[in-house]
């Protein structure tokens, strides 16, 4: 298998033909694999290699210092380790406890935002360590960094659905984000066969951008179920849909399933950002010929909000993850 590499250099400088070439390539990838990587991006490596620290440092710190910021309803801050079972997205049997941990954040709202103010599921305040300087600059910079580029992207999103390139605009002003901080200890050799650092699953996002993890452990399965590793191209980003795609698109685009297994013999971080449409926007399945579409209009809260308790174990007594890789 192949993942397709789009790049971004001609869309970035105006070359004319540059938006359509991207769309068909676009809509190949997913319609094929799921997944794609981008060049020439924007994204500078340091930003990126900082961000990586980042996460690095805040995992290393007492868990007594990483509980004091439990997450909470909104999806924001820190999941312990095993806190979470992938289940309304798995992919095959349900698997043991995800064996990583990780901290979640989203746009930064001030506490006097109407939103918050309001008590809106998923649009709280960011719960920020107190002893880590320059760590929220780090985390801003990168969220910034990462919903440009999600941004840039609409218009491609949108050539390969055959639609104008202004159409996904409307729905993506104030876009929901998530980005995660997660740290996979090493996983034994004999540790059972179904645990596994984060289990097969779907993502739920729009759009997962993945910045490239020097340490291997994430795999994705194929249309025709094989499971491969996944390159790691020098300067390129991965990206894939998630659930929300799936469904916006009436089932036309794929969202892949994949997992990460940690047994490498070092500590693995990864810093995946999940992009979503806005809180209020109504995504209505857009159908190739405009026929009745298989699934009704949903909204960003009423999505995740079932997910969150399916999946998260401080959201459900059922013990049962949201944003996953």
């Amino acid at each position: 298998m192949t993942i397709p590499v789009l790049d971004l250099g001609p869309l970035r400088a105006g070359t004319p033909g540059a938006l359509e070439a991207l769309g068909a390539e676009l809509r190949h990838a997913f319609t094929e694999v799921g997944f794609y990587f981008v060049r020439n991006h924007g994204i500078d490596q340091a930003l990126l290699d900082a961000t990586f620290e980042a996460a690095e440092r805040f995992h290393a710190q007492p868990l007594d210092a990483k509980l004091a910021l439990r997450i909470n309803e909104h999806n924001i801050g820190y999941m312990p380790l095993r806190g979470a079972t992938t289940r309304v997205n798995a992919v095959g049997e349900v698997a043991l406890p995800n064996a990583n941990e990780a901290v979640f954040f989203k746009r930064d709202l001030p506490p006097d935002h109407p939103d918050v103010r309001a008590g809106l599921r998923f649009r709280g305040v960011n719960q920020w360590p107190a002893n880590l300087p320059g760590f929220r600059d780090q985390v801003l910079a990168a969220c910034d960094a990462f919903e440009g580029l999600a941004l840039s992207l609409l218009p491609v999103y949108a050539r390969a659905l055959g639609l104008a390139p202004g159409y996904f605009a409307p729905f993506f002003t104030d876009p929901m984000y998530t980005l995660r901080m997660s740290h996979y200890p090493q996983q034994e050799p004999t540790a059972p066969e179904n645990e596994f650092g984060i289990a097969p699953h779907l993502d739920t996002s729009f759009m997962t951008i993945l910045a490239q993890n020097r340490i291997p452990g994430l795999s994705l399965r194929l249309t025709t179920g094989e499971w491969v590793d996944a390159p790691a191209p020098e300067g390129a980003l991965l990206i894939n849909g998630g659930m929300m795609l799936r469904r916006w698109t009436d089932n036309r685009f794929l969202a892949t399933p994949h997992r990460v297994i940690n047994r490498s013999g070092r500590e693995r971080y990864a810093i995946p950002f999940f992009f979503d449409a806005n809180y209020t926007a109504v995504m209505a399945p857009i159908t190739a010929d405009g026929s009745p579409a298989r699934m009704p209009a949903i909204t960003y809260p009423e999505f995740m909000t079932g997910y969150q308790r399916a999946n998260f174990h401080h959201a459900n007594e059922e013990k049962v993850e949201l944003q996953g890789a």
